[in-house]
């Protein structure tokens, strides 16, 4: 009866371990594109200036228990470009840059984190806010030794297994053989395309595999990515919908499949930092809102989820300060439009008013939208650099873009905030965790053991 009694003991001690110990059933992988340590600072610093105070207002995934620095270069290259990011925190392999999924040699092909979580039988997304053929998304399907053939990635996404896509479009769907493009290709292998959020609630019950793409209205203007969140009008596809339907989809696959991996991309924090335009501040805003959708659902399921936020690098040598002691963050909030649509809504007001478009108007227009002259302290220097580049513009000596770098420099400054560069660093870029798994996410690492860890959490095997 007593070594029945203790036999008993010890099974229910076993279980009790196990059951502490757990396993990471839905995993949620954001990667901030570009997102350095300082981006983080930047957005949570001007959430604290628009209270009129020194100091940071918190966003939800800065605030996780769990903080890592995470080294970033690649196989070949002290500084990393996206393909080689992408693919270490994909696989936990390096690469060199440009490769996608493939070691240096650019041919032997590696698995990554996708791969080991459908082995083990979970549903598999993955998404993000630019094309689903850009280097991060597609380092977590492709295999490839140059990022730039959007079409040959694009043929590889159609014939995977992944369950669900979620992105603006793909870069080059035309087929360069004339046969069918890569919509029917998507469709012929089982994928379910949807534009738009409400497109995705008409069509995703009857779906087995399902892709979610921008409106082909949203993708006349710009299919490289769906708009900056501060561009957004109210029927654009956001990182938001894109997470929420992804979430949903995946929980639908649970009759079939066991949990999931979802990877989420914040690509124009990269892109705004690349073009040196603080717009960079609301776009990781917008992903800490989509990290929040991903919250909501661990606070549901807090004993089986596991989110992860991380980078594939620093983009732009982001300063915050420079010159005198102080930071004026505050400017950005007077910024209305990314510099890719200023350069559009310039040449449209050009378009209009042709010879009748004088620096008063202009004046008015760079106010209005930048906060120049008003909420926006501009000094007599500054104003005659807008009003040359605005000449230039007008004349027809010079196109938008110039006078669009002028407006972006007039803003940093102003801001306060320097950049090195308008391409990547070697800056370290920080890990957030939350949940089951998150302790391993401490102190500092390098960006391969990112996957891996992730994979130990949820108890998959890595092949």
């Amino acid at each position: 009866m007593t070594k029945r009694l203790f036999s008993l003991m010890s099974i229910l001690l076993v279980a009790l371990v196990s059951l502490a110990e757990g396993k990471a059933k839905y995993v949620f992988y954001f990667i901030g594109d570009g997102m350095g340590v300082n981006q983080v600072n930047a957005a949570e610093t001007y959430l604290g200036a628009l209270e009129d105070r020194i100091g940071i207002r918190e966003l939800c995934f800065p605030s996780f228990p769990y903080v890592a620095l995470i080294n970033t270069q690649s196989a070949t290259n002290g500084v990393t470009d996206s393909a080689a990011g992408g693919t270490a925190l994909a696989s936990g392999n390096k690469t060199k840059n440009g490769a996608l999924g493939v070691l240096k040699d650019l041919t032997t092909p590696v698995t990554c984190i996708a791969d080991w979580a459908r082995e083990a039988g979970a549903a598999v997304g993955i998404t993000t806010s630019v094309s689903v053929d850009h280097a991060t998304p597609a380092a977590f399907y492709a295999h490839i030794g140059h990022r730039g053939e959007y079409y040959k990635i694009g043929e590889q996404l159609t014939k995977t297994d992944v369950d669900f896509y979620g992105a603006s479009d793909f870069n080059k769907p035309d087929n360069p053989d004339g046969g069918p493009n890569l919509y029917e290709q998507a469709k012929q292998r089982g994928f379910t395309i949807a534009r738009g959020y409400k497109d995705y609630q008409k069509k995703s019950k009857k779906a087995d595999k399902m892709i979610l793409f921008q409106s082909e209205e949203a993708s006349k203007v710009e299919r490289g990515s769906i708009p900056y969140a501060i561009d957004r009008s109210k029927n654009d596809l956001t990182l938001q919908d894109i997470t929420r339907a992804a979430i949903n989809f995946l929980m639908k696959k649970q009759t079939e499949k066991d949990g999931f991996f979802l990877m989420v991309e914040g690509g124009k924090i990269d892109w705004g930092c690349h073009a040196n335009d603080p717009v960079f501040i609301t776009e990781l805003i917008d992903m800490d809102n989509a990290v929040r959708v991903a919250y909501e659902f661990y606070e549901q399921h807090p004993d089986e989820t596991l989110i992860v936020i991380s980078a594939d690098h620093e983009t732009g040598g982001l300063s915050l300060g420079k010159g005198p002691y102080e930071l004026n963050l505050k400017a950005v909030a007077s910024q209305r439009m990314s510099m890719d649509k200023l350069g559009r809504e310039l040449r449209a007001l050009k378009e209009k008013m042709g010879d009748k478009l004088t620096w008063d108007e202009g004046k008015k227009f760079l106010s209005e939208n930048f906060g120049f002259w008003g909420a926006v302290k501009v000094n007599d220097d500054q104003t005659a650099r807008l009003e040359r580049s605005f000449g230039e513009f007008k004349d027809g000596k010079a196109d938008a873009g110039r006078l669009c770098g002028t407006v972006k420099h007039v803003i940093s400054e102003c801001a306060l905030i320097g950049w090195q560069s308008g391409g990547h660093s070697n800056g370290y870029v920080p890990a957030f965790a939350i949940g089951v798994g998150a302790e391993q996410f401490h102190g500092r690492f390098d960006n391969t053991e990112i996957p891996k860890k992730m994979a130990k959490a949820a108890g998959w095997e890595m092949k």
